[in-house]
C-alpha cells in the first residue's frame, strides 16, 4: 500500500517551554467543567452493562473502531471500548462492515460474546465519568492523537490537558503512538514528573502482527517513522485526590 501522507512539522525545536509549569499546575489545580449531557447518557448505559469480572480494554479516539476491533481479536479475554467523540466516523466504520459482510457492532455485542463496543463520547468527560465508576482498565490505547503541533496549541495535547491526572489515575498499561516524535518524547516528560517511568521505540515498517490502524498503516507506507510509548502507571495517582481536582460535578 502506498501513502501519501505528510510529516508533522511545527515551529517547536524541542519539548514545549512551559510543559513542567503545566504538568505541576494541573496535579494541584481543580479543574470542573461540566459534563456533557450525551456522553454522561452514553456513559450510564455501558456502565449499566460491563461485566467487571473480564479485563477492560479502553481505545480512545478509535475513529471508524477499525483499531478496536483488532485490539479485541489481540485481548479475547477482555471487553475492549472504543471511544470516539464523531458519529459520524463512527457510523461510517460500522457501514464498512456491513458492507464487508461483517458483523456491525457498533455498541453492541456480537453473536458470539466477542467485538468491541463502539461509543460516542467526549474523550475528557468519559474518562471522568469511568474513574468515579472506579473502572480499572488493564490496558488504554491512545492512537495517533492529533498532535496539535503548534506551541499555542499545547494545552491541548494530552500532556497539556488538565485531564491527564485522570488518564493516569485510571491505571493500567498505556500505550501512546504518534508520527510525530517531539509528541511521544513530551508524554515521556509528564510521566517522568508523575515518577512514571515509560519506555519508547520507533516503528520503521508495518509490525509483523500487523498495523493497529489505518493511520499507522499509511504513515508507515509514506516512509515515515512513528514511534511508541509504553507505560504502566504503577502506582497510580491517587484516585481520591484526582477526582477532588477532576471529578464530574455529580450536580451537572
Amino acid at each position: 500500500m502506498d501513502g501519501n501522507s505528510r510529516s508533522v512539522t511545527s515551529p517547536q525545536p524541542g519539548p514545549h517551554v512551559r510543559l513542567g509549569e503545566t504538568v505541576r499546575r494541573h496535579m494541584r489545580s481543580p479543574w470542573r467543567r461540566p459534563v456533557a449531557a450525551h456522553t454522561r447518557e452514553a456513559f450510564a448505559a455501558l456502565d449499566e452493562r460491563l461485566d467487571r469480572s473480564r479485563p477492560l480494554v479502553l481505545d480512545t479516539g478509535c475513529g471508524t473502531g477499525a483499531s478496536s476491533r483488532i485490539l479485541s481479536r489481540r485481548h479475547p479475554e477482555a471487553r475492549v471500548i472504543g471511544i470516539d467523540k464523531s458519529a459520524d466516523r463512527l457510523a461510517r466504520g460500522a457501514a464498512g462492515e456491513e458492507a464487508s459482510g461483517e458483523e456491525a457492532e457498533g455498541g453492541e455485542q456480537a453473536a458470539d460474546g466477542s467485538g468491541p463496543w463502539l461509543v460516542r463520547a467526549d474523550l475528557q468527560d468519559f474518562w471522568r465519568l469511568a474513574l468515579a465508576a472506579d473502572w480499572r482498565p488493564a490496558h488504554h490505547y491512545l492512537l495517533y492523537p492529533n498532535p496539535w503541533p503548534k506551541p499555542s496549541a499545547f494545552g491541548r495535547r494530552w500532556h497539556g490537558h488538565p485531564v491527564l491526572p485522570v488518564i493516569l489515575a485510571l491505571g493500567g498499561w498505556i500505550e501512546l503512538r504518534s508520527n510525530w516524535e517531539l509528541y511521544v518524547r513530551e508524554f515521556a516528560l509528564a510521566l517522568e514528573i508523575w515518577g512514571i517511568a515509560s519506555r519508547i521505540d520507533v516503528l520503521e515498517s508495518v509490525p509483523e502482527e500487523g498495523a493497529l490502524t489505518p493511520f499507522e498503516r499509511k504513515y508507515l507506507a509514506s516512509g515515515q517513522r512513528c514511534w511508541r510509548l509504553q507505560a504502566e502507571p504503577d502506582p497510580a495517582p491517587d484516585r481520591e485526590r484526582v477526582l477532588e481536582l477532576a471529578g464530574p460535578d455529580p450536580a451537572m
